[in-house]
């Protein structure tokens, strides 16, 4: 630790990388696959690894984590936490076997984190929050940038802000659904035309995402929306391409090259993600020079708009008859995985799986040195006295 109370890292070393994933969303089984996909790509000569695991009700573990996940056996991980000491940057074990006592030990300080947690309390700025008060660099947006790129709504509301374009769309509160149902299908109806797609505010992965051709399917998409979120989104859709952008950066973020997404299903969701490998990715995506330049430019337009750092994917749908472009999200902790667009887009713009940790892992480095610069008090000088 310097005079300054941070603590440094030992060049000599390898960085002790904590990895956070599981979590309580409905994600839960895509982060262990990423994390999965992360902890065998990472160069064991560079990194010592800590697996933090965090299971479906929000208990922290650490120790033989993965297995305990996956299989629901809790008992075969250790309880730990994070303590929220800057002065610390440790992750503690719980030891609970005392009836009469707790008590807690140290496991490992951690040089830096890796959250691989998609979507609520992990990915919205909850967890980054922790970290920030922790005093412990991490991969990824911060608290804002999170927050912005979970909420669907506040991220409609910041595009149209800085002038990139999205669909139309209304907001809906589970609470009205449930209240006066008929009445909120007709305004839907009087605004949109279907298809129309029905969505949680707040989760990703296309999580209870429903596309919906008539009423019918309609009342059942915002039922199935209203079982993950308080707020649902309503969209209009469109015949549309389906295109993604990696960015990865900070302060001066880049672009990869963009890719298109072809699913052989109705649409783009999770089991077409995550579960079957049937989509067809087209890795660059057949566009005029002046198309992928201008969703490179938007894509990092909006990464900024937000305030994002480290790396996220930006989203667009491609309007097949009049070329219209539109931003459909930002995910600032997209999927890791073997078949993720994310590394796979920079893979093909030059940059291999194990390098793009590397990078991002600095980047995260990079970012808490400037903060750690930074003055946080502040003196007020008595000038009549002086």
């Amino acid at each position: 630790m310097n005079e300054s109370g941070h603590n440094t890292i030992n060049k000599n070393r390898r960085k002790r990388v904590g990895i956070i994933f599981g979590g309580r969303s409905g994600e839960h089984e895509v982060s262990l696959m990423s994390a999965r996909s992360i902890v065998s790509a990472l160069d064991p000569d560079k990194y010592e690894i800590v697996m933090i695991g965090i299971s479906k009700s929000g208990r922290w573990l650490t120790g033989d984590v993965a297995f305990a996940l996956e299989s629901g056996v809790l008992d075969a991980a250790n309880r730990a936490t994070l303590l929220p000491d800057p002065q610390a940057r440790i992750l503690v074990q719980i030891d609970e076997s005392d009836a009469q006592q707790t008590t807690m030990s140290e496991v490992a300080q951690l040089d830096v984190i890796f959250p691989v947690l998609h979507g609520p309390y992990g990915e919205d700025g909850t967890v980054q929050g922790l970290l920030e008060l922790a005093g412990l660099p991490y991969v990824g947006a911060g608290v804002v940038g999170s927050a912005v790129g979970m909420d669907k709504a506040i991220f409609k509301a910041v595009m149209i802000a800085h002038g990139i374009p999205i669909l139309p769309w209304m907001m809906v509160l589970s609470s009205d659904w449930h209240r006066q149902r008929e009445g909120i299908l007709e305004r839907i109806e009087a605004k949109l035309t279907y298809p129309i797609f029905t969505k949680p505010a707040n989760l990703g992965s296309s999580v209870g995402i429903s596309k919906c051709n008539n009423n019918l399917e309609l009342a059942e998409g915002l039922a199935l929306a209203a079982r993950y979120d308080r707020r649902l989104i309503v969209e209009q859709g469109i015949d549309a391409r389906e295109l993604e952008v990696s960015v990865m950066g900070n302060d001066d973020p880049i672009a990869s090259v963009v890719g298109e997404v072809k699913p052989r299903r109705d649409f783009y969701d999770y089991v077409a993600k995550y579960v079957s490998d049937d989509s067809e990715l087209i890795i660059p995506a057949q566009l005029s020079q002046t198309q992928s330049d201008q969703i490179r430019q938007l894509a990092i337009k909006a990464f900024k708009a937000m305030d994002c750092a480290g790396l996220g994917r930006a989203d667009f749908l491609l309007e097949k008859q009049e070329g219209q472009l539109y931003i459909n999200e930002i995910n600032t902790i997209p999927g890791f995985t073997r078949i993720s667009m994310y590394p796979k887009l920079w893979e093909a713009s030059g940059i291999e799986y194990s390098q793009l940790l590397d990078h991002l892992i600095e980047l995260a480095l990079e970012r808490h040195q400037e903060k750690s610069g930074l003055d946080t008090s502040f003196k007020v000088e008595d000038n009549a006295q002086a």
